[in-house]
């Protein structure tokens, strides 16, 4: 029982990294009218205050990725946490007793930034590490449904810290921060790695051949992840547009209604992660599947203007989304040895951020230009999708497997 008390810790320790990430952004969205209007800057202006975050994550991730290789995961994440908690710290500190604050808000969330690139993808890289086979697929999809919870409070919860002063997220961060780090240091026992890591050149030489073998895979596998949070986001981004131009909802409804489809997306990546276990045709399957529906889902809002049919319609592309997502970080998780582990899983990471980064920008131009081109669009891209996860994974049938095999013994690729 102690043993089975202790994993659960170590668990709820690993979740909390990637929650810490989400509310990065998610949870400033609510704030930035007021920040406008506040700091008087620009719409342009005031986009670089998410903007940055994304940008300054995705250039980081592949350095901390390989850190966290050479030396260890919580020697990476502590201090990313702790970095993130200063950036926010920083930022509030500037709105809060500065005049001309924007600069240092700026600088604070490229701070942010940077922090969050060792939190969720060295989390994935964690979970490959200390746990093997099915369980290993669990974790992972908890740690998927850690993130989506995170984006389905983020903006209620911004919204709420905003009644009290409009800056009062970013001294929110440290707090949630400091929860996080401190689970970390005490829950999660990292392995002692049985060798000394390899010299940077025999590192990278060892990357190259992961790429050269697995590469075209693991192409189809990043894109497929990037875009699911591309339409995720793009989608998120289309209906705070709508509610509050053609339906005049704003404030803690309008969060609350966004939180939709969030809700069926992490609901369904949780039980997708608990039941997948080590089947890895029933992971291909489900990925071709899940791209499938949000293809369907996606070609049918062409027909849907009311609010009701449409969010019934939508809730099938977050089904399938919640169907990817475990699959896919199941897949690149167990895709490379150990020592290589963190710098793959941070370039998915990298990937991701950057769906996340031009989602909004891309579907605002989309939006401008035809409503119906921009979900036909989005149907192509998840179709495509699809079509490259059909034919680029081939699964091999081993005759024997053992619990502790790992996901990169049991796969061909071609």
């Amino acid at each position: 029982m102690p043993k089975q008390k202790s994993k659960g810790l170590t668990v709820l320790a690993i979740s909390s990294i990637p929650l810490i990430l989400v509310l990065g952004n998610s949870m400033l969205i609510p704030i930035l009218p007021e920040m406008k209007a506040e700091l008087d800057i620009t719409q342009f202006q005031v986009s670089l205050v998410i903007s940055v975050f994304s940008i300054a994550a995705a250039v980081s991730i592949p350095v901390l990725g390989y850190l966290s290789d050479r030396f260890s995961r919580k020697a990476v994440i502590i201090p990313a946490l702790i970095l993130y908690g200063s950036g926010g710290f920083l930022a509030g500190a500037a709105a809060a007793w500065f005049g001309k604050s924007y600069m240092l808000i700026l600088a604070g969330r490229i701070m942010q930034g940077i922090g969050a690139a060792g939190t969720a993808p060295i989390a994935m890289a964690l979970t490959g590490d200390l746990f093997k086979g099915g369980e290993q697929s669990k974790i992972l999809g908890l740690v998927e449904a850690s993130n989506g919870f995170g984006k389905v409070i983020s903006p209620i919860l911004g919204s709420l810290l905003a009644l009290l002063f409009w800056y009062a997220a970013f001294f929110a961060f440290p707090i949630f921060c400091l929860i996080s780090i401190l689970l970390t240091i005490f829950f999660i026992k990292e392995k002692k790695a049985e060798k000394e890591p390899p010299p940077v050149g025999e590192y990278i030489k060892g990357l190259i051949s992961v790429f050269k073998t697995e590469g075209r895979w693991l192409f189809a596998a990043y894109l497929t992840g990037a875009t699911c949070l591309f339409t995720l986001f793009g989608i998120l981004f289309y209906i705070s547009d709508i509610l509050e131009k053609d339906h005049q909802i704003d404030g803690l409804l309008k969060g609350a209604i966004l939180a939709i489809p969030l809700l069926f997306m992490t609901t369904t990546s949780y039980f997708t992660g608990s039941k997948i276990g080590k089947k890895m045709k029933l992971m291909k399957g489900l990925i071709i599947f899940g791209l499938l529906l949000m293809t369907a889902s996606f070609a049918s809002l062409v027909f849907f203007q009311k609010l009701i049919p449409f969010f019934a319609v939508l809730v099938i592309s977050s089904i399938g989304t919640g169907l990817v997502l475990p699959c896919i970080n199941s897949f690149i998780t167990g895709s490379v040895p150990t020592d290589r582990r963190g710098f793959v899983t941070s370039l998915y990471g990298s990937v991701r951020f950057l769906g996340v980064a031009i989602g909004p920008p891309i579907f605002s131009k989309l939006m401008d230009w035809s409503r119906s081109g921009m979900f036909l669009t989005t149907a192509g891209l998840t179709l495509l999708c699809g079509l490259l996860c059909l034919v680029l994974i081939k699964v091999a049938k081993k005759k024997q497997e053992k619990e502790n095999d790992t996901l990169f013994e049991k796969l061909q690729f071609s």
